[in-house]
């Protein structure tokens, strides 16, 4: 772990170690997603790693959510569901935003922890190349 590095309250150890030996030398902020509607913490996940989009369905209520600034690059994405080799695809979900020396966002992998069997893996990232990015935090 970098000494700068911040996880958010509700990330598993397990998860944020993972982001954290996936990333680059940076500091990172761990943000775990959370439902809007219900609160809920378990998701299926639509990535596609070749526009660098994600998107977030709720397992408890169905509500969706886009990830970061997937949004934006949802129309060109061709997205698939994330699963685990065990069959599994109700994950606990994490963002981890590499900072650069300003504290702005310079890159987003998503992360997964299959609610199955605990394995962890990243689904997806992209690369930020615009500022302000503070909103992104928000948007997990």
């Amino acid at each position: 772990m970098h000494a700068d590095d911040q996880v958010d309250e509700g990330v598993s150890p397990e998860l944020a170690r993972f982001l954290r030996s996936a990333g680059d030398h940076r500091p990172v902020r761990i943000v775990p997603a959370v439902c809007d509607r219900c609160g809920g913490r378990v998701f299926c996940v639509l990535v596609d790693d070749v526009e660098g989009a994600a998107e977030r369905v709720c397992a408890g209520c169905g509500d969706r959510a886009f990830v970061a600034d997937s949004e934006e690059f949802w129309e060109d994405a061709d997205p698939g569901e994330a699963g685990c080799p065990c069959g599994s695809e109700e994950f606990e979900t994490a963002v981890a935003f590499s900072l650069a020396d300003d504290g702005s966002v310079r890159w987003v992998t998503v992360g997964l922890r299959c609610r199955q069997d605990g394995a962890v893996g990243v689904y997806a990232d992209w690369k930020i190349d615009y500022g302000p990015t503070d909103h992104l935090f928000g948007m997990v």
